[in-house]
């Protein structure tokens, strides 16, 4: 089979294509010829070693001190099961499948073998290959964020990044959760934004949303560019600040911002479950999630589609085509 290897960190150029064993699955492994996958800001956070402020040792020293330990990157993907083990009962040869591998990563290539309680569930039937590769890692992200947060029905929430793959995510979820939902994106964003369901946008652009003396219950920092010190004013009391791409500052907040300010930080590596993705797939299937798709690229371009990442301006996903 052939797969995208990283054997170095750096710019998309390090990213090699080459002929590998297409794996064979376990006894509890089903084998997925893989259809679509997509390329989002934690692989090419990876692939660059751009870790959030203050987690550059932290974060080698989980993925690889001089390249990823896992060489071939990719967290999602849809696909076709195309051989099982002989304890599988959950698939057979022929389903259609997402997953969600999430850290362990393995996404970037032709096949992948998944345990078959591994976050791996049907393709939801109203959506493509492309669609259902582009749910899980948001949308997940997105849910474990919202949940954490006990985000409540009437409940202001501020999304910053809303038109990213997780942003867009939350958007869609807390206004289907019944919260009242303010968007902050670029100008170009606003419409996509107001479809997903945010009641308010903020450019910003033209507008700074901590000048406005506006309040939130919940503000989500998709972005890493702003701080709990950033946003702190513009949570009221007993709110909560998801730090989504938390730094280490974020990260020592969480220790005190309760009992100093009143209002809590909610930050580290959002949890990879089967519930989750579950619950992604069912929200997707009945419509309540919709995929947003950016840009389409085949496999032999995946490095194009990592430099169009690394420009940060990406709407939702960003997918890369196999042959089925």
């Amino acid at each position: 089979m052939r797969a995208f290897f990283c054997r170095a960190y750096g710019g998309p150029e390090v990213l090699e294509l080459r002929e590998a064993e297409t794996p064979s699955p376990k006894d509890d492994e089903i084998l997925v010829k893989i259809v679509a996958t997509t390329v989002n800001s934690g692989d090419v956070r990876i692939r660059g070693a751009r870790f959030p402020k203050g987690m550059g040792l932290i974060g080698k020293l989980a993925l690889g001190i001089s390249a990823p330990r896992q060489p071939v990157l990719g967290t999602e993907l849809c696909g076709i099961v195309v051989a099982v083990g002989s304890k599988v009962t959950r698939f057979r040869e022929g389903d259609e499948v997402f997953a969600f591998p999430g850290v362990k990563l393995g996404c970037h290539a032709e096949y992948r073998t998944l345990q078959e309680n591994q976050r791996v569930f049907a393709k939801p039937k109203n959506l493509s290959f492309a669609e259902a590769a582009s749910i899980s890692f948001g949308g997940s992200t997105a849910l474990h964020f919202i949940r954490k947060a006990n985000l409540r029905a009437g409940e202001k929430i501020l999304v910053i990044g809303a038109s990213g793959a997780v942003g867009s995510a939350i958007v869609q979820i807390a206004n289907h959760l019944g919260a009242e939902v303010t968007a902050v994106t670029s100008t170009d964003n606003v419409e996509l934004v107001r479809s997903l369901g945010a009641l308010n946008v903020i450019d910003y652009r033209h507008e700074n949303f901590a000048a406005s003396g506006e309040t939130y219950d919940v503000i989500a920092e998709t972005t890493g560019e702003h701080t709990f010190a950033d946003c702190r004013n513009s949570l009221k009391p007993g709110g909560r600040f998801l730090a989504i791409a938390a730094g280490v500052p974020d990260m020592l907040a969480m220790i005190w911002s309760s009992k100093l300010y009143g209002k809590r930080v909610i930050a580290g590596p959002a949890g990879e479950s089967n519930d989750l993705v579950q619950q992604i797939g069912e929200w997707a299937e009945a419509g309540i999630l919709k995929p947003v798709i950016d840009r389409h690229y085949r496999f032999d371009q995946l490095p194009e589609a990592h430099a169009y990442v690394d420009t940060g301006r990406k709407k939702g996903s960003v997918i890369v085509e196999l042959a089925p």
